[in-house]
């Protein structure tokens, strides 16, 4: 049983998924597409995915404002929970993005990746950091 964490952004996809025991997430990989509307590709992707690790759960990062409303990449991602949740079966979980994106982009600053690389791996990482600060909030709750 695992949990699968998706930042969704309008050309990429990142990917990142549990371990067995719902302690740590990481980032395994970004899905390209060529336009935002093509996601028939990401979607068979996301499903190949979910049978090779054995997910049970999607949380998807919900881009929320700063002020608390939902913007047009909000009902995007609320559009995109729908699709995920009729073609996998799966619950798919809401959880608010805000500046996880800022901070995977300081994570790899600090880490010495160079800004020009940042862009190749930033939706990854915010996967990361959804997933795990969702799997926290579960662990407090126990």
């Amino acid at each position: 049983m695992r949990i699968m964490g998706l930042d969704y952004g309008s050309k990429t996809m990142g990917v990142a998924i549990s371990d067995p025991l719902l302690i740590t997430a990481q980032g395994i990989e970004i899905i390209r597409r060529e336009k935002e509307t093509k996601l028939r590709k990401t979607l068979a992707r996301i499903e190949e995915l979910i049978a090779e690790y054995e997910v049970t759960e999607i949380v998807l990062g919900f881009p929320k404002n700063m002020n608390d409303t939902v913007g047009e990449r909000g009902e995007k991602s609320l559009e995109l929970k729908e699709m995920l949740e009729r073609r996998t079966g799966l619950p798919v979980t809401m959880w608010d993005e805000r500046l996880t994106t800022v901070a995977a982009d300081k994570a790899m600053m600090e880490a010495g990746i160079r800004r020009e690389n940042r862009k190749d791996y930033v939706d990854q990482i915010a996967a990361t950091f959804i997933l795990q600060g969702y799997l926290d909030s579960k662990a407090m709750q126990k």
